[in-house]
């Protein structure tokens, strides 16, 4: 047990971290900016292992008040056709819409024709965890440092298909290997904010969506740095992770499970209207796995929901990466196991730190006085590498450990995918 919730910090990283150059010509390097970035880690000693940490979370206090203007994009994939809502964080304002979440309105056509910018400010895309949204308090209290007390960031939430009250238009629900909505969002990001420099952070399945949507763009991701909290990065070995304990598959599994049942309800006409999913045998899911039995696999084309697993997993995509990265686990997560940390693929790729802690739950990283210790590191890291870090410098051609040392002319493509989704 660590002494008083005083957790240990560790940190897996290339031997040769990714050299960075500050605003003021000085050198550094991608390692001393994240230990620089994350403070001493003191959990509150009462809730001393993952599981205490990760049930606390069910304590619905009300964390930070952010107020969010919801815009409906239309996507621009042939097969991934529908619509996906993107929250960007306003001041506070009194326009709620009922059929939204807290603090939540549509913006106006008139408003939204006007958003638009010149301007430098530094733009953070965020995404959510399973079944969640821009509502989720671990996600307000990350950005909320950021977006208050006049900070000059501006912040956005994608959210995933069919949560936050978004409507799902084609079918298809959200997909751990969907970084779809998330590249075209980028993409529009960058057109309507050409100064702005573009971060990303992505928590537990978003982080795992983070991860490969970063690894898939390589040297020309849009983003200039990118946080991946909490990602269950193998999941397939997160999902037997789950299962074989009691914990595991009776409680959180069956929560996920559960939250997830609902989510198909909100959206079963339009599900059962586009697709072939057999309704009866969704409403005899208990747990994560059988719903992704039961509604993935149909709906995307996987034989199971291992292969399904096995396909969307970001523990490869770490070798693709080719932008300052970070990503953060709590070693007691009982739901982003630590067996699946892909610790060989950080320790060859200079783009990236992983940050581990040995308190710390899924998702939670509760203090004395029910305060959370993860958006230290997250705000820390972000203003860092957009206040200090001379970006434009950041070099996109560093070889990994091991470049060039292969015996014969071959070609590892580490986000090359079993399922071709065609156009």
């Amino acid at each position: 047990m660590d002494w008083f919730g005083r957790a240990k910090i560790d940190f897996a990283h290339a031997a040769t971290p990714l050299p960075l150059t500050r605003k003021d010509g000085s050198q550094t390097d991608l390692l001393k900016v994240v230990e620089a970035a994350v403070p001493k880690c003191q959990m509150n000693p009462l809730l001393f292992n993952g599981h205490l940490q990760t049930m606390y979370t069910a304590v619905k206090e009300h964390g930070p008040q952010i107020y969010y203007k919801r815009k409906i994009f239309d996507a621009d994939h042939k097969t991934y056709a529908g619509t996906f809502a993107v929250d960007f964080v306003v001041p506070q304002h009194k326009d709620f819409d009922e059929e939204l979440p807290p603090r939540t309105a549509f913006y106006s056509e008139e408003e939204f024709a006007g958003i638009g910018s010149d301007d430098s400010k530094p733009m953070l895309i965020a995404l959510h965890g399973l079944s969640g949204g821009s509502h989720e308090i671990y996600l307000r209290h990350a950005i909320a440092p950021l977006v208050m007390d006049g900070s000059e960031w501006e912040v956005c939430v994608v959210n995933a298909r069919g949560c936050a009250n978004s409507k799902v238009t084609t079918g298809v629900l959200f997909n751990a290997r969907a970084t779809w909505d998330v590249r075209q969002f980028v993409k529009w990001a960058r057109k309507m904010f050409p100064n702005r420099p573009l971060f990303g952070v992505g928590f537990s399945l978003g982080a795992n969506i983070m991860t490969n949507y970063v690894g898939e763009e390589g040297a020309n991701c849009p983003l200039k740095a990118a946080i991946a909290v909490s990602n269950p990065f193998d999941l397939e070995v997160s999902n037997k992770g789950l299962q074989r304990t009691w914990l595991g598959k009776e409680v959180y599994s069956k929560i996920m499970g559960n939250n997830l049942k609902k989510l198909f309800e909100q959206h079963k006409e339009q599900i059962l209207k586009y697709t072939n999913v057999d309704y009866d045998r969704v409403q005899n899911v208990t747990y994560l796995h059988e719903f992704d039995r039961a509604v993935q696999t149909v709906t995307w084309g996987y034989p199971t929901e291992n292969a399904y697993y096995r396909d969307a997993s970001s523990c490869d995509a770490i070798l693709a990466i080719r932008i300052p990265f970070l990503a953060i686990s709590a070693l007691d997560d009982p739901i982003a196991v630590k067996e699946a940390i892909p610790y060989q693929e950080f320790a060859v790729n200079p783009y990236t730190v992983l940050c581990t802690t040995s308190l710390g739950g899924h998702l939670s990283w509760f203090e004395i006085g029910g305060g959370r210790w993860h958006p230290k590191p997250i705000c820390n890291f972000l203003n860092a590498m957009a206040t200090d870090i001379n970006l434009e410098a950041v070099s996109r051609e560093e070889k990994m450990v091991g470049d060039g040392k292969y015996q014969f002319n071959t070609d590892f493509n580490p986000v090359r995918r079993k399922l071709n989704v065609l156009e």
